[in-house]
């Protein structure tokens, strides 16, 4: 994926970089593979707003992904490179040879007319889905299930990937996208490769519209509210509001809010670091 800066003929463009869209192939989706997506503005069943900075935006369709890759054994066609409004990596459209059609998160590197394949004995290859007991040592992966058979749940954003770092009985070792060194058991799947549209961290929208196509509301600071609305609010002039902590009083910016009785604490090795 590349990037392009656009000439400064308006305020707006002078720091906007945006996305060249080289790597896609195709601009409208397989038909059979999309679902309906509506829109909540924010708003609860009784229609009271329950998230605020919410509403608005592009009307956007989903796109059913496969994040099983459970067709054991049964190869694939990649047929293109699409883009996906609901994440920041690129989708890829595979046509099995039994003539069934998928959706799968697009890995690094992945071209139109390669062939991928899921399942026990395939080849450490990239796109290719495998056990984690079958992934060689040092690899690089995305895509990774947390429970057998649940479907990928880590590493899916763009650029985002995990290293295998080792195995312990029946536990595989990996560095996760955020540092953390934790568990996974060996019996769950994982796509070879690094998650596509890797350049995405570097793109600048360069305009508030922009936030606006993609639903997102301008945002009051807490310390420009009143103290009832915040805690951060109120004060004689402009005050920095205190110590920085949420509309619910909870603290801010480093406060740890994971439980320390929680079941799955014994799989991680390592914490994130700060």
């Amino acid at each position: 994926m590349g990037l392009k800066k656009l000439r400064p003929i308006t305020p707006t463009q002078r720091q906007r970089v945006v996305p060249t869209f080289e790597e896609i192939t195709k601009s409208t989706p397989e038909k059979s593979l999309i679902a309906k997506k509506s829109s909540s503005g924010g708003r609860n069943s009784n229609g009271r707003l329950t998230m605020r900075y919410t509403g608005g935006g592009h009307k956007q369709k989903y796109r059913i992904i496969d994040f099983k890759r459970d067709k054991f054994g049964i190869t694939a066609k990649v047929v293109s490179i699409e883009y996906d409004p609901n994440r920041t990596a690129r989708i890829a459209l595979l046509n099995y040879a039994d003539g069934e059609k998928r959706y799968i998160i697009a890995p690094d590197g992945l071209q139109v007319g390669q062939t991928v394949v899921s399942g026990k004995g395939a080849a450490p290859e990239v796109g290719n889905t495998l056990f984690l007991s079958e992934v060689p040592l040092g690899t690089v992966i995305h895509n990774i299930e947390l429970n057998p058979g649940q479907g990928g749940k880590f590493a899916r954003g763009a650029g985002s990937y995990a290293q295998l770092l080792g195995r312990d009985d029946k536990f595989a070792v990996l560095k996760m996208p955020s540092g953390e060194t934790r568990k996974v058991l060996v019996s769950c799947m994982a796509t070879i490769g690094a998650t596509s549209n890797t350049d995405h961290s570097l793109v600048v929208s360069g305009k508030a519209g922009r936030s606006r196509w993609l639903g997102i509301k301008p945002r009051t600071r807490g310390v420009a509210m009143n103290p009832v609305d915040h805690p951060m609010g109120g004060g004689e002039g402009r005050s920095s509001g205190g110590h920085p902590r949420s509309r619910k009083g909870l603290p801010a910016k480093g406060y740890k809010t994971r439980s320390k009785k929680k079941a799955t604490n014994k799989y991680i090795i390592e914490r994130r670091k700060k």
